[in-house]
């Protein structure tokens, strides 16, 4: 399989999806009641929705795979902390506002992404987060997919948990694309299978290998209950329900984003996972969607 001139194509659909969704879901963060009604009815705000942090650090991805045509650490590392110091109100977590801005001061990325948390360093979900494009990009080898997402994640997450979340989105986004290629047959329980099979032992692989288990027809609390929502910001309660998510709805990005953001908990981040990885397969992203939404290419980030 060929890709070409083509790689870079598929990667923006992923960083379009990812912002598609970081947005989406972050009209989302209103109490629970506003937001289970909304959800509910299928109601979407019609103003302008502005994306985050996820996306802001996928736009860093997307450039270095534009510039470089693989990921270079110590460049990504840059990236990054250039466009935090840009507008550092996007949302970003504690622990990523002292790496970045310790990078930003000069410290080499290493020793910032290795020293948080008593120096078990960071398994937030931060890196499955904007790790899309990257599936995209190397779809036609999953062992460049698996090399360049453990990379692009240990820039700032230090802990296997992190990286282990990245890996699985950016295998679960190359397959996506190669499903949509024709290269891939696999859904639902055997997507979810053969993204385990590519992982390192981790709590996160533990916890998407249950997810194959989950039937697609669960209610959203079960899913939630056995799965996570994120609400604990860590790569192991985020990544195997977003990869859920994605295993039964692929075909349809709204039917995915509705699904997503229906489990509350870190909405801008698991619709932001959901976002990037459906978008390479579904025929096209909701027309009336992206007239509300903050592109990448537009913003102060992307240069």
């Amino acid at each position: 399989m060929a890709f070409g001139d083509d790689r870079l194509r598929y990667a923006k659909r992923a960083l379009d999806g990812i912002a598609l969704g970081d947005c989406f879901g972050q009209t989302f963060f209103v109490p629970d009641e506003i937001a289970c009604k909304r959800i509910r009815d299928r109601e979407i705000l019609e103003e302008p929705w502005y994306f985050t942090d996820d996306t802001v650090m996928a736009i860093g991805i997307y450039r270095i795979l534009e510039k470089y045509g693989n990921i270079n650490q110590d460049e990504l590392a840059k990236v990054f902390a250039e466009n935090y110091a840009l507008d550092w109100h996007r949302g970003y977590g504690g622990t990523a506002h002292s790496i970045l801005r310790n990078i930003k001061e000069g410290k080499d990325w290493r020793e910032a992404a290795a020293e948080v948390f008593d120096g078990m360093g960071s398994m937030g979900n931060g890196a499955a987060m904007r790790v899309a494009p990257i599936g995209a990009y190397f779809a036609d080898d999953l062992d460049k997919v698996l090399s360049h997402a453990r990379a692009s994640a240990e820039v700032t997450h230090g802990h296997r948990e992190g990286i282990a979340g990245a890996m699985a989105t950016a295998v679960a986004s190359a397959l996506l694309l190669n499903k949509k290629l024709g290269h891939y047959l696999g859904e639902g329980e055997t997507f979810l299978r053969d993204i385990t099979d590519k992982l390192p032992e981790s709590d996160t692989k533990y916890k998407i290998s249950i997810a194959a288990s989950v039937p697609k027809e669960s209610g959203i609390d079960f899913v939630v209950s056995v799965l996570g929502n994120g609400m604990m910001l860590t790569a192991q309660d985020t990544v195997p329900f977003c990869l859920w998510c994605a295993a039964y709805h692929y075909d349809s990005v709204e039917e995915a984003l509705w699904t997503a953001v229906s489990a509350l908990g870190d909405r801008d981040t698991i619709c932001a996972i959901v976002g990037g990885m459906v978008s390479l397969y579904a025929d096209k992203l909701p027309q009336q969607w992206l007239s509300y939404m903050e592109r990448p290419e537009d913003s102060r980030f992307f240069r």
